[in-house]
């Protein structure tokens, strides 16, 4: 869509390494007005020319978008999720036509059927034209917006892989369409629900018999979490279920936590290696981004090899750490264990002496690797 259709409002720029965000006017021709955007874009944005983002489309973006923004500027510095953009749509007056559908078959209707047209021909595609993302979208929404949402999900091919549907005002007909769609669905799709403890009668009903349809659904591509804030009321519960959602979401995308270590990978029947290695692929296949395994990572992998004694699995992992880290001891130093532990001492050795040049990393240092070689050099008479 040609730039044409974007006319400035206001640019702010947050100074500083904050995320920058920007206050636009867009003029639609599917709703036939103006509707003002903001956008969050992240703090390496303008860093890094090749790096792609997942995006957040928010409506109720009156509200709504600062929560979500800064939830994911927040999570992200902390590399609890991938850096993303935030997109928020403000509905203040136009919230009621926005959300408009038919009493007949609870789909979008004249004024409601053109905001779904104006977000997804419009809004999406300019924002893809644009803006650097990737191919991992959310829809956010709250009360009539969180119905509204799950619009896109019932297309052939959902436009959104993650919905949060917070306190929703479900039209009829949606107790049905959602768990149908849901169920069918084959790609990899994440579907939050939340709702409160003061939400009205109507709300608690609809959102908890959703829950108990998509509860019931056997579906392994479907990521589904439900949640309910009894001491929260309508309107605080945002605040609570974003964050909860964004880490459900990402989950796969978090350090390997201590429960995740003795849960999971001390329990392994597979490959520690092969844990980790799919673990990144994922994060490739559904965020569409390539992140650099963390050290953390490595050193967790690499105290499941220690306590369960599997020092065959050694040398995949220093092969693992050389690709990438290569300027470290990290490689050579796994594959030096390899060689110690299976009987190949004098390789050992040399290997342990080949890591002193490079750099130190992970707490293992340039006197770690040569305390090693020694203690076999004396133990063997090399």
């Amino acid at each position: 869509m040609k730039k044409a259709l974007l006319s400035l409002f206001i640019c702010t720029i947050v100074s500083g390494l904050g995320a920058q965000v920007k206050y636009e006017n867009f003029q639609s021709s599917k709703l036939g007005e103006e509707r003002q955007i903001k956008i969050q874009l992240p703090r390496s944005y303008s860093l890094n020319e090749e790096k792609v983002y997942p995006v957040f489309f928010v409506l109720d973006g009156d509200y709504l978008f600062e929560a979500v923004a800064g939830n994911v500027d927040y999570y992200s510095y902390w590399e609890d999720m991938p850096e993303c953009i935030v997109v928020g749509v403000n509905q203040l007056d136009k919230r009621y036509d926005d959300c408009l559908y038919s009493e007949q078959n609870s789909l979008p209707v004249e004024t409601g059927a053109a905001f779904f047209e104006f977000l997804g021909m419009e809004l999406l595609p300019y924002i893809e034209n644009n803006y650097r993302t990737a191919n991992f979208r959310v829809a956010v929404g709250h009360g009539e917006t969180a119905n509204y949402i799950n619009y896109y999900l019932l297309k052939s091919r959902p436009l959104f892989q993650g919905y949060i549907a917070v306190s929703p005002e479900l039209a009829p007909n949606m107790l049905e369409y959602i768990p149908e769609s849901l169920s069918k669905t084959q790609s990899k799709l994440f579907y939050y629900l939340a709702n409160s403890g003061y939400d009205n009668k109507s709300i608690k009903q609809m959102t908890e018999a959703l829950n108990d349809e998509i509860g019931a659904i056997e579906n392994e591509s479907l990521t589904y979490t439900f949640q309910s804030f009894e001491d929260s009321s309508h309107y605080s519960a945002p605040a609570h279920a974003i964050p909860n959602a964004l880490q459900v979401i990402f989950k796969i995308f978090r350090p390997i936590s201590k429960k995740q270590y003795k849960d999971e990978i001390l329990e392994l029947e597979i490959s520690p290696v092969l844990y980790l290695e799919e673990k990144y692929q994922t994060i490739k296949d559904l965020f569409d981004i390539d992140k650099k395994i963390l050290i953390n990572d490595f050193r967790a992998i690499a105290a499941a090899i220690e306590k369960n004694e599997l020092f065959e699995y050694y040398e995949p992992l220093g092969k693992l750490a050389k690709e990438h880290y290569p300027e470290t001891i990290l490689g050579l130093y796994y594959i030096a264990r390899f060689y110690e532990e299976t009987g190949q001492p004098k390789k050992a050795m040399r290997t342990y002496q080949s890591a002193y040049t490079f750099e130190e990393i992970a707490g293992i240092t340039k006197d770690d690797v040569l305390d090693r070689a020694d203690a076999i050099k004396e133990d063997f008479g090399y």
